[in-house]
């Protein structure tokens, strides 16, 4: 029996995009066939997962001390997958080697100093790879701008639609409303996110308020509550902070758009939940948005107040048009990724390497 260990720890932070994309995986993973293969989750939280998915995996619980050297995992596995680029869980012996790429933000993120410590771990986890598996063409695309990558075999592999089943009872109230149209997004309240483009354009649109849900403890979730302030835009921009899947669902099914102005994302889930719901998608133009958002997502090509207003007024106006059309694509598209066919893929990669 061939032995695949997922180094799967970020399963903690659940509500974080690495953490939505392990869970997701490994949900998949519990419904295909894995003959041949007994697959081990590596997790803080051991118990809730065999509640969970019982006798469909093996299991080891994370301690922090196997991140330095000599206290590594020194168990050779068959097949060793990293399932994201900043994990710091290494294996003892060189062995199998898989790794997901999410992004290379970092080497333009942070201090200079950030920049070149992260950008030696993830050379010498290249180094060591048989696999790469990217998440996105552009994923790839920039790795190989600012890397050398290992003559290895590489993989595009989407992540799937984290949303393939909604049930809101109708008594449900999320803890912030508005009775006037808004616009929705959600993510880390960061830069990269590029919420405070949302707020300065809003002045610009008066005919719709703003919601903002995710992590909103930041210095810059601290700007965005300030610039809120100086604009007198306090019944208008609603921050929710951290919401659950039902809240989150109310949100999308009641927004009149999506609007996600982020200079940078590796994939981009959010704006395919938004698609589940048949809802109107505004994104930026670059790195991967457009390749997920596809022909009928609307796009900012800079972040100008009044040209971001004029773009979601016409696209608003092209979506009202041809409603039928447009949401049917939409809910199509949200369809084609799914994390059932993410899965699948992924064995074949390990399949490969065994």
């Amino acid at each position: 029996m061939h032995q695949v260990f997922l180094e799967s720890h970020n399963l903690k932070n659940k509500f974080s995009g690495f953490g939505q994309f392990n869970y997701h995986l490994i949900k998949a993973l519990a419904k295909q066939d894995t003959s041949g293969m007994n697959i081990t989750l590596h997790a803080k939280d051991v118990d809730s997962l065999k509640k969970e998915f019982g006798t469909s995996f093996y299991y080891r619980k994370y301690k922090s001390i196997t991140r330095h050297k000599p206290f590594r995992i020194k168990k050779k596995y068959d097949v060793w997958h990293c399932l994201n680029q900043n994990i710091k869980i290494e294996p003892f012996y060189n062995i199998p080697y898989i790794l997901t790429v999410h992004d290379v933000h970092f080497v333009t993120e942070g201090s200079e100093g950030l920049q070149q410590k992260l950008r030696q771990k993830f050379e010498a986890k290249l180094k060591r790879c048989n696999g790469i598996v990217y998440i996105s063409n552009f994923a790839k695309e920039d790795t190989h701008a600012h890397f050398t990558v290992p003559n290895v075999p590489e993989y595009v592999i989407y992540n799937g639609n984290t949303i393939t089943k909604v049930n809101i009872p109708k008594t449900f109230k999320p803890s912030i409303k508005t009775e006037r149209p808004y616009l929705f997004s959600i993510g880390d309240f960061s830069e990269r996110k590029n919420f405070i483009s949302l707020v300065k354009m809003l002045k610009h649109t008066p005919e719709y308020d703003l919601v903002l849900a995710g992590n909103n403890t930041s210095i810059y979730a601290n700007k965005l509550t300030h610039l809120v302030e100086e604009y007198e835009l306090n019944d208008r921009v609603f921050q929710t902070g951290k919401i659950e899947d039902i809240a989150k669902y109310y949100y999308l099914q009641n927004c009149e758009a999506f609007v996600f102005p982020s200079h940078r994302e590796g994939f981009g889930i959010p704006p395919i939940e938004a698609m589940y719901f048949g809802k109107p998608v505004f994104l930026s133009n670059n790195t991967s948005l457009p390749e997920i958002g596809g022909d009928n997502s609307f796009y900012w090509d800079h972040y100008e107040p009044e040209y971001m207003a004029k773009i979601l007024k016409e696209g608003m106006q092209t979506f009202k048009k041809n409603q039928p059309i447009f949401e049917d694509w939409y809910i199509k598209r949200a369809k084609s990724f799914d994390w059932n066919e993410t899965a699948k893929q992924y064995l074949e990669v390990y399949k490969s390497l065994l």
